[in-house]
């Protein structure tokens, strides 16, 4: 007699396994440990074979039948269903291995070690969070344009055009790379231009450009009551104004002490190249104060939860706040735009030394662009410029008064 759903729920182990049918082969094996496993025995080729069919209570009894027929429809139609399972099994895993994520992680370990940090934190997040939900799951050669737009266009429902349009940059490389070994035929993101709606307004940050205010600024910096670390940091991206991911990173193994300056590999830039910026002597006397807190491990503005990293992106703009100053006033980014300004047009130096110094792509009459060490002397001469005229801008804001001259370049 067939089994009922009862009798197999009640069904009890014993001191060794046993079975109990439910006809044309397909049967329950209770293990004395009390484990219930789904079994069909057929013959194949002239030799007895036992399918697995699941594990008893994950699969029910009739689950159990509708498996057992599509067996024995196998069988009936000269294939084994143990091989047919074989088979299935390792196309699953195939697919797996070629679907979107799979590529996609693929690509990001052998493409991002030589990408700066922000850029591998930015494209891991749009992959993690925008990409992966979507089409992770697809094989990647069968992914179309309409696809990929629909994942995108959930991104612009939060507001979010630029990261669309990153997130299709981003898609686009994974797609190439996976063209490139094989495992798809075409990039479907080339079928989306102009498919994306307009990216925002390019966001500018906050600054301080007027003599007086950035004088109140800087005393206000001098007062800052936090932590030694934090307020060496504070104090030091006006002086350097590096863009603020590379400051909080900065190493110790990176100052070159001898030659006053500090120098930055290529994988933590924005614009992927080394670059150098001179020390001025107030930032040096800075970071020998702080060596002896810090100078024995890796990161000269190591984090408060552990050494191993490095100070938060929220350190510095927490640490404005505090002093009084509110992101519509000044952000940590907003010191480069300072920086460039007042160097510009109230102090007069050459507009290809600021540009060398903010580290943006800068190329000479022939369209090269130049290497790290072009007009550094020069630099280095703004550099301490800057910082005197920083002092001085301090020591007037704190005797009531500005001073706006220029200092010699």
């Amino acid at each position: 007699m067939p089994l009922t759903a009862t009798e197999v729920k009640q069904a009890k182990p014993e001191g060794k396994p046993r079975k109990l049918a439910d006809g044309g082969g397909l049967h329950l094996l209770i293990q004395p440990s009390g484990a219930k496993y789904w079994r069909y025995k057929y013959r194949y080729g002239g030799k007895e074979k036992t399918l697995a069919l699941g594990v008893y209570p994950e699969v029910s009894l009739k689950e159990a039948r509708d498996a057992h027929q599509q067996a024995r429809k196998q069988l009936s139609n000269g294939i084994d269903p143990g091989a047919a399972k074989k088979v299935e099994k390792l196309t699953r895993h195939l697919a797996a291995a070629e679907s979107f994520e799979a590529v996609a992680r693929e690509w990001y370990t052998q493409k991002m070690p030589e990408k700066s940090e922000s850029y591998r934190v930015r494209t891991g997040r749009i992959l993690e969070k925008d990409l992966y939900p979507v089409l992770g799951n697809r094989p990647i050669a069968d992914v179309t344009a309409p696809e990929l737009l629909a994942a995108l266009r959930r991104i612009e429902a939060r507001g979010a055009n630029d990261i669309a349009h990153r997130a299709k940059q981003t898609a686009g490389q994974v797609f190439r790379f996976a063209v490139a070994t094989g495992r798809a035929e075409r990039d479907p993101s080339a079928d989306l231009k102009g498919a994306l709606k307009p990216k925002g307004q390019k966001k500018h940050h906050a600054a301080i450009t007027d003599p007086r205010e950035l004088g109140r600024l800087l005393v206000a910096i001098d007062g800052f009551e936090g932590t030694p670390i934090v307020k060496a940091a504070l104090r030091l991206s006006p002086l350097l104004f590096q863009r603020p991911g590379e400051l909080r990173a900065m190493e110790w193994a990176e100052i070159n002490w001898d030659e006053s300056r500090w120098e930055i590999p290529a994988d933590k830039m924005k614009m992927g190249q080394p670059h150098i910026v001179p020390l001025c002597s107030q930032a040096l006397a800075l970071l020998r104060d702080l060596h002896p807190l810090t100078g024995r491990g890796r990161y000269v503005f190591p984090s408060a939860r552990g050494a191993s990293r490095c100070l938060s992106d929220n350190a510095v703009r927490v640490a404005l706040r505090t002093i009084g100053y509110g992101k519509d006033q000044i952000t940590p980014h907003g010191f480069r735009a300072t920086a460039r300004t007042i160097l510009d047009e109230l102090l007069g130096y050459r507009v290809d030394w600021i540009e060398h110094q903010l580290a943006h792509a800068v190329k000479d009459a022939n369209g090269r662009a130049y290497n790290r060490t072009a007009h550094l002397e020069g630099r280095a001469k703004m550099m301490q410029g800057w910082a005197d005229y920083l002092d001085n801008l301090k020591a007037q804001a704190m005797a009531g008064n500005v001073i706006t001259a220029k200092f010699g370049n």
